[in-house]
């Protein structure tokens, strides 16, 4: 059995902040979810990924959010999706999730790959803009550098067995 990653805790769910096992001394992890949404370019059929700005943190990511209460991981990745690219999404393969901390509290974001199935973006305060590159654009443009992981992990799904 592995160790879990530094700042995840014993793994999903809680992690121990003094050791003392008192609830009021644990923290909980964030769950969250999101997709790697993909198409094929209507112009030239090539393979696209769909990269959010957040212009809160002027980054590149993929979609994705905080669970809410009692949701569904996958759930809650096709709402992130359809909220912040206004489109709705075929999943397809889970992909390997994204652990790490954020404002001091230990996060674990759910990934799916997911086709983008129909849809048409528009501007919020949360996400201001998309693009949709080819998969080695997509990894230059991602902020976070662990984000690029799923770049493999997307196209290791896709790819046909045999």
């Amino acid at each position: 059995m592995s160790s879990p990653e530094p700042g995840t805790g014993p793994g999903p769910g809680l992690s121990s902040g003094s050791g003392s096992g008192s609830a009021k001394h644990r923290t909980l992890t964030v769950q969250a979810a999101g997709c790697v949404l993909w198409r094929r370019s209507p112009v030239t059929g090539e393979l696209q990924l769909c990269l959010v700005h957040r212009p809160k943190y002027d980054d590149w990511s993929w979609p994705k959010g905080k669970l809410k209460r009692g949701e569904d991981p996958l759930a809650g990745a096709l709402r992130e999706v359809a909220e912040e690219t206004g489109h709705t999404a075929a999943p397809a393969a889970e992909l390997p999730s994204a652990r790490y901390l954020a404002n001091g509290r230990p996060k674990r974001v759910r990934y799916w790959a997911a086709e983008a199935v129909s849809g048409a973006f528009a501007p919020t305060d949360e996400v201001d803009r998309i693009l949709w590159l080819p998969p080695e654009a997509a990894r230059a443009r991602l902020t976070a550098p662990g984000d690029a992981d799923l770049v493999d992990a997307l196209l290791a799904a896709l790819r046909p067995a045999g």
